[in-house]
Formats: C-alpha cells, structure tokens, sequence
C-alpha cells in the first residue's frame, strides 16, 4: 500500500511484472532459479545490452500508455528515442521537478516509494525475512558505517514506470563514488517479502557529501535485477548545488538509500508515519525529505 502525498490518497502498488515477480519468488524452484539465472551479472548486461538496441524502442508505446507516464514532463518528445534505455533514463524538462532552495531543508534524490527511519529507529523491518538489516552491511564494513551510527535513514524505491535520474538532496562536495560488489536481487516489494537481500546483498555505490549544515551525507545507489548499469555523472570534489543530478539507473527497478549522522536531521512527519505504518510515501523528487535539526 502506498501513500501519495500530492494526491493524499493511499492505493495498492501496480508492480511492474508482477506475474513475473511471483513466479520467481513465490515457489523454491523460482527462487533457485532467480540465483542461478536472473540474479547473475551475465544476465543483467545482456539485457542491458538488449534494451539499448534499435529494436527495444517498440516497447516505449505501449509502456507509455500502460503506465500513464505523463510525457510532458521530460526533454525529448515521444517518438524521439532510438532505443529503451535512451528513453528510461530520459531528462525532466527545466521547472519539471520544484524545490525548496532553503539549504536546512533536504530534498528528495528521486522520484519514487520512500521509507524514513528517524535516529536510533529500527531498520529490522527492512528484511521481513532472513537476517536482519545492519548499516555495516549496508556499508560494506564496520569502519563505513560507524560515522552513521544511530542516525537517520531513508529509502527511496524506484519502480521501472519511474523517472530514474538521480540528483544531489542537499548542497556541497561530493567524494569519488565507492562500488560494493554484490548481487541482482529484484527490489519489488514481491521480492523483498520473499526473504530477497536486496538493499545489503546488491551490487552498491556509496559516495560521501560534505555538506555545510548536515555534517557528512551518504549517498548509496542499490542495482537490481535487470539494471545494465549505474552511471555517475557528477565530478568528484567539485561542489554540487540541491537537486543537482548525479547520475541515473538503466533498465529496472532500482534505490536510493541517503544516510544521515545521529542528530543531524528531523525527518519529514509524513513519512515518519506512514513507514510505521508499514506503507511507503510516493513523492517525486524535490519534495522535501526533511530539515536541519534544532
């Protein structure tokens, strides 16, 4: 279930390929198969490299349509890509995504489903099955994760229907980008549910911004099945600006997780809430995520 919070309305997720989704995660053998197949890296670079030929452009209509994704928002008009990927990871016009430039307030890095863990909350929920969920393992190590310790976490979720660049939440100096090796877990709410490790198995990329009123900001991008690619298009060490973009997902269903230190920020109300509520907020990015704490 999901909470829109420009609509103000809660409604049950439409999950892209969820027959599909079912199929793998619902029975043993699916899940047998996922690991031994879908989950591989082979797979997701041949399907990536699939989704970037002429002939994958055929399938942009009919997700378009299928989906209702408002083409007005974006650069490129419709008919004007010449392969899915092009089209998946299409820019917003200019003014599409609005945002507070007030510099004590953060912003979302992406459109999407978002889950906020305010400081000290528990993160167990974020596995339903199998072990718990730990920043260490997040982070890839103890010594990582340590300056975060306590503090404050939001997940960001975004579905293949979604915009999928990502963008700076707050202004300052990023660091070069860390890769975690990992998996290609789904990050559907089918699979998660199903015991799938995808926020701490998946392959990761962390990078730190230094940011002048929030201390230091973890910045993580989680692949998924079927994402060919993670790129970085921002310059390490040179200062970013709020909503700034610093890369975008080809093909599949992806996140963004930003990380905060302990006492650094209060996390918006609304999200606060329904996450305990055991539902995500859908909210576009831009929207704000929260504020400086006092």
């Amino acid at each position: 279930m999901i909470f829109d919070r420009r609509l103000k309305t809660v409604s049950s997720e439409a999950i892209y390929g969820e027959r599909w989704l079912r199929m793998v995660y619902g029975s043993r053998l699916g899940r047998i198969s996922s690991s031994a197949l879908f989950g591989r890296a082979w797979f997701s670079v041949v399907f990536g490299a699939w989704m970037n030929t002429k002939f994958s452009a055929r399938k942009i209509a009919s997700f378009v349509s299928r989906y209702s994704i408002d083409m007005d928002e974006f650069e490129t008009p419709p008919g004007g890509w010449k392969s899915f990927n092009e089209f998946f990871s299409r820019k917003l016009r200019a003014g599409a995504r609005p945002f507070d430039a007030d510099e004590n307030t953060i912003s979302m890095p992406a459109d999407g489903r978002h889950s906020a863990y305010p400081d000290g909350a528990d993160l167990s929920g974020l596995v339903v099955k199998g072990r718990p969920f730990t920043l260490a393992e997040l982070f890839g190590g103890e010594d990582a994760a340590r300056p975060f310790q306590g503090g404050s976490l939001v997940v960001s979720r975004l579905c293949p229907t979604d915009y999928h660049r990502f963008h700076f939440p707050l202004s300052g100096i990023p660091s070069e980008t860390r890769h975690i090796k990992g998996g290609y877990d789904s990050v559907s709410p089918v699979a998660i549910r199903a015991g799938a490790r995808s926020l701490c198995g998946n392959r990761r990329m962390v990078t730190i911004l230094r940011t002048q009123s929030f201390g230091d900001v973890a910045l993580i991008e989680v692949g998924a099945a079927c994402v060919g690619r993670i790129v970085q298009t921002y310059a390490p060490g040179k200062p970013v600006r709020k909503c700034d973009e610093k890369g975008y997902f080809l093909f599949g269903g992806s996140t963004v997780i930003t990380v905060f230190q302990k006492g650094r920020v209060k996390l918006s109300g609304d999200l606060v809430e329904y996450t305990a509520s055991g539902m995500e907020t859908y909210a576009k990015m831009g929207g704000t995520m929260g504020m400086a704490q006092e």
